[in-house]
């Protein structure tokens, strides 16, 4: 039985042990002169990753996108001018939003363990503006460079 939890705790320490901290900064300009971006838009990420949203600029937040989720993911709503963690749970696609300038296209699209089955669920949710193009041109680029 000692031997079982043994076991047992060294399987579920190395798989911790493999997560990573992706940090992405929300970013009034980027070094291209690229204006409301997330400093990367396609995030390529496993479950037990942590996605640290860091507020590097003013009046950004971070948050996911009601219906644009894998089934089973924690949505996540970080404040202005806030550092949020969103926790990975699930494979899929997750599009995050800025409130405040998805109309311009800050947007980032999450891809966990190259998952793009709810491709279409993401492309059917309510994203406005800019933001809807990019998500559709993330998606393509995902499905493009798929491993």
């Amino acid at each position: 039985m000692y031997k079982l939890l043994s076991a047992m705790f060294l399987i579920g320490s190395s798989v911790s042990a493999l997560a990573e901290t992706i940090e992405i900064e929300m970013l009034t300009k980027n070094d291209a002169g690229d204006r409301m971006v997330f400093s990367e838009e396609l995030v390529r990420a496993e479950v037990g990753d942590v996605i640290r949203f860091l507020p590097t600029d003013r009046s950004h937040n971070a948050q996911s996108v009601k219906g644009a989720l894998p089934d089973g993911q924690k949505s996540f709503r970080g404040k202005q001018n806030k550092a949020v963690e969103y926790l990975v749970t699930e494979t899929g696609l997750t599009a995050v939003i800025c409130a405040p300038h998805q109309t311009m296209g800050m947007v980032a699209l999450i891809v966990v363990g190259n998952d793009l089955s709810n491709a279409q669920q993401v492309l059917d949710a309510r994203l406005r503006g800019k933001g809807k193009d990019k998500i559709k041109a993330l998606i393509e680029q995902a499905q493009a460079t798929q491993p």
